[in-house]
């Protein structure tokens, strides 16, 4: 059922009589630099289409494929692998697509786009893809698809309601992308020794770095499970190269097959030594002390906290070379099953501050930086989250809005 004074229309005969929907350049053959851009999946990002590293192709294979040109305000719709990627073409330069594009035409182009966009879509487009090994939408499918189409002073609204929380979107997702290139930055300066930050007297830290072996500053413990049959164990992991440990599963002991367990402490440095080659550490934090870890994770702490702070480690850790020093301290045919060398890697050296007062000053602005991005993550996921639920009430007439009459 569709609302008073809308419509059920097939997508094709929402579109320009003179461009139907289609698809593009079957074979785009090598890269010409004096060519004409060819759109394909990989450019289309978050409703938008990226002018950067863009595949050109001749102008005379532009030429035979004209009934594929985009212009301003067309929408692509990925239709292969990738089902239902949708963006609008907002660029007024000439352009092609592949045949994994689709192309939409449509004087109701805003309010078709974020039609598009929305799950009632995806899902009709995610049913109706076919293809055993690589799913593929298929153009009659498309142009057959049924939109609820209100009245057009009813499109615009919906459509400036929708595009403002989209560019809402898009800001906030500039703004962490900022931050997490800003973190990174500061890494790289602060973890090297290249920038150096103010000591408690106001003069920059002067002391030269130096080299240890890892084994001098930490330690394995181990905290061996009282183990029962009948109690939760909540199980931790490592996720690889991410945000460090998380809370995996709570089992009961009699479902857990190795009953090697040890229990993890806020403070813990975790090391997964089947994933180690992937940079699989991260530091307990207080909301996992308590929790469980299997026989396949070590976990070190300081052997004197004046001269290692475990938080300014778990940050070192994160660095490229890092896993390479994990990775040289691992042997194996496959990169997947690879044994770590624990007492290998305790004989590695790093260089850090000598000074303590100095790691927690890193540890201090790094993690201002981190608290930053996560505050933008989750007002992202939020924007998101709240711009779906809109969607669905707005764009099937559930929730009406208000227009001149």
């Amino acid at each position: 059922m569709v609302p008073s004074g809308w419509e059920v229309k097939k997508l094709e005969d929402l579109c320009a009589p003179d461009a139907p929907i289609t698809y593009g350049v079957l074979k785009p053959g090598e890269y010409c630099s004096k060519g004409i851009p060819l759109l394909q999946i990989k450019d289309l990002s978050n409703g938008q289409v990226s002018s950067q590293d863009l595949h050109l192709i001749s102008k005379e294979l532009d030429e035979e494929y004209k009934r594929s040109r985009i212009l301003k305000n067309d929408i692509l719709i990925s239709l292969v692998g990738t089902i239902g990627r949708v963006a609008k073409f907002e660029l007024s330069t000439p352009a092609n697509i592949h045949r994994n594009l689709g192309r939409v035409r449509t004087d109701y182009h805003e309010f078709i786009f974020h039609f598009l966009n929305s799950d009632v879509a995806l899902k009709l487009m995610g049913d109706s893809s076919s293809g055993s090994s690589q799913s593929a939408l298929n153009l009659s499918t498309l142009r057959a698809m049924k939109v609820p189409f209100p009245p057009f002073k009813e499109q615009q609204k919906i459509a400036q309601i929708l595009s403002t929380w989209q560019q809402a979107i898009l800001v906030t997702e500039k703004l962490l992308e900022n931050s997490q290139q800003q973190r990174k930055a500061l890494m790289q300066q602060l973890l090297t020794g290249g920038k150096r930050l103010l000591a408690s007297d106001g003069f920059p830290f002067l002391d030269e770095w130096k080299a240890y072996e890892i084994g001098s500053l930490l330690k394995e413990v181990k905290r061996p499970v009282n183990w029962c049959d009948e109690s939760d164990y909540q199980l931790l992991s490592v996720k690889r190269r991410s945000e460090g440990v998380i809370l995996r599963e709570t089992l009961k002991g009699d479902e857990i097959l190795t009953k090697k367990m040890n229990i993890a402490f806020e403070g813990d440095f975790l090391i997964s030594k089947m994933q180690i080659v992937h940079g699989a550490t991260g530091l307990v934090t207080k909301k996992f002390h308590g929790c469980h870890i299997s026989d396949s994770y070590i976990a070190l702490v300081p052997k004197d906290k004046s001269k290692i702070d475990i938080e300014f480690f778990t940050w070192f850790s994160k660095q490229k070379f890092m896993y390479w020093k994990a990775f040289f301290c691992s042997y194996g045919v496959h990169i997947e099953k690879m044994t770590f060398n624990f007492n290998l890697y305790l004989k590695e050296k790093i260089k850090i501050p000598s000074s303590i007062e100095e790691q927690n000053k890193i540890v201090s602005v790094l993690s201002s930086a981190d608290q930053e991005i996560e505050t933008l993550q989750k007002k992202l996921d939020c924007l998101k989250q709240e711009k779906k639920a809109l969607m669905q009430q707005l764009l099937t007439g559930k929730k009406r809005v208000k227009v001149a009459a």
